[in-house]
């Protein structure tokens, strides 16, 4: 199980771009950028390797970006590219992501790099999606590797933390040195296993209806593109106007 990580300096994603199957479903995913867009960015190793690929083509200078991340966003203003905030007006053309498991209808699961919420928030407001994963991220069913992070706010999480129990079973808290972990937006991440044979819409439908839950893992019907590289530097491509609709078994 990949283990978290986040650079310390531009040398360090550079380094990120030694492993074949990343750099080339990262370049695949530059490739997707061109001169005047906006562009969103999520978070993790496959979204700072683009956006080192980015940082070298001169027509892309002062890129315009929005993301997920305090890490990411640290990143874009050294690589000298532009920040914008969603304001209901302006919107990324292209969104670049990781993701910890992609199943076989496209469907994703994300969070564990701890900014589900924004990404979220990113992706829907975007005009197209590119999912960018190495080929160990796909999984016959969502949550065969991974638990599910889910987002709650900070007041009264003890109580939602019981709701949830009540509902899905046992959840954990996602912790910092012993501490509740608290997200770039100020909430609590919570984790749940999900059990072979259950139904991933059901879920997130039982998730958004919990008080106290903001946002959850389950990215449905989000990408249109999973740019899955793999070791020998091949990319493979799934497309679909928003790959999963129905969100499918897991």
């Amino acid at each position: 199980m990949e283990q978290w990580w986040e650079p310390t300096d531009r040398q360090s994603v550079v380094e990120l771009l030694e492993d074949p199957a990343r750099a080339a479903a990262a370049a695949a995913a530059a490739e997707r950028v061109r001169p005047g867009m906006a562009l969103g960015l999520g978070s993790g190793r496959a979204v700072w390797a683009s956006m080192e690929l980015l940082a070298r083509r001169d027509e892309l200078a002062g890129l315009a970006v929005v993301s997920a991340s305090s890490i990411t966003d640290r990143l874009a203003m050294d690589y000298g590219f532009s920040l914008f905030e969603l304001d209901g007006v302006a919107r990324p053309d292209v969104y670049i992501d990781g993701a910890d498991e992609v199943g076989p209808d496209g469907a994703l699961l994300k969070g564990h790099g701890n900014a589900l919420l924004r990404e979220k928030l990113i992706a829907v407001a975007a005009r197209h999606v590119v999912v960018v994963v190495e080929t160990r991220k796909l999984v016959e069913r969502l949550g065969q590797q991974r638990t599910l992070p889910i987002e709650v706010v900070r007041f009264g999480w003890t109580d939602t933390l019981r709701r949830l129990r009540e509902r899905v079973g046992e959840v954990t808290v996602r912790t910092n040195d012993g501490d509740p972990l608290v997200t770039d937006e100020g909430n609590h991440l919570f984790e749940v296993r999900i059990q072979r044979g259950t139904d991933a819409a059901s879920l997130a439908a039982v998730l958004e209806r919990t008080v106290g839950v903001i946002e959850h893992g389950l990215f449905l019907d989000v990408a249109d593109e999973v740019l899955v590289g793999a070791a020998d530097g091949s990319v493979d491509v799934l497309r679909g106007g928003r790959l999963s609709a129905s969100g499918g078994g897991v």
